[in-house]
């Protein structure tokens, strides 16, 4: 049976990417820094639990050790898809000028340092499984985004650059990695004016979970198996 790790499970592209590798028959193990939901509804799922608080690089790096008993030395793929974007009291975006550095480390802690402690950490895994990485970026990396703030932002367009870094860097060992980068997409917590966005949108529709979950999942499949260093825009059109 084929692993895949994922981080950022518990809700929206998350959930949603759980519920695909597991239709498909993979086993599914998931970091979150909350204890396992029991009303997550994919079996196996409270074995397949790491709590670990990505926003913390000392418990990120102590998570590896307990991946590497639960994986058995091998690792088919792994999700770097958790990501934070804190707002004003307000609810807004924070903008350059506003946001307090406390808060930018803390984002690129989860956003995009995770992201390589975890491929470095489970490199040898990763080797043994011909294992594929996938970075979820976002369309916010590469524009300035109405209700995305300054830290979320950058560390999005850091971890795209990432992506080419280690693509070149894992390639020769025969891991994959690529990125998706998602624009609006239908999760249960939207930004207010999201919707509003959607006649601007050459799809006039926001996307659906499902829809992120199945790109995901081809990059990590037999039928994406030349394909490295991409970046997917996942976005209906948007980013034209």
């Amino acid at each position: 049976m084929r692993s895949v790790l994922l981080t950022g499970a518990s809700r929206g592209i998350g959930h949603a990417t759980v519920k695909k590798f597991g239709n498909e028959g993979w086993r599914v193990i998931t970091c979150s820094r909350q204890p396992f939901d029991d009303r997550c509804p994919w079996p196996g799922g409270k074995e397949n639990h790491i709590q670990v608080d990505l926003a913390n690089p000392n418990d990120t790096i102590k998570a590896i050790e307990i991946l590497r008993e639960k994986l058995g030395g091998k690792l088919h793929a792994l999700v770097n898809n958790a990501g934070i974007s804190p707002k004003t009291n307000e609810g807004k975006r924070l903008n350059t000028l506003e946001t307090d550095l406390s808060v930018w480390g803390k984002v690129f802690h989860v956003n995009f340092f995770a992201s390589v402690v975890l491929a470095r950490g489970l490199k040898n895994e990763l080797i043994s499984g011909k294992g594929s990485i996938v970075n979820v970026t976002s369309i916010a990396g590469s524009r300035v985004h109405p209700f995305a703030g300054a830290a979320y932002a950058t560390s999005k367009a850091a971890l795209a650059a990432l992506t080419r870094e280690m693509s070149y860097d894992f390639g020769p060992l025969g891991v994959r990695v690529n990125a998706i980068a998602p624009g609006e997409v239908e999760t249960s917590i939207l930004s207010e004016g999201t919707r509003d966005m959607v006649k601007d949108l050459p799809l006039r529709r926001l996307g659906s979970p499902s829809e992120v979950a199945d790109t995901i999942f081809f990059l990590c499949s037999d039928q994406s198996t030349y394909v490295s260093g991409a970046e997917i825009e996942i976005n209906g059109g948007q980013h034209v």
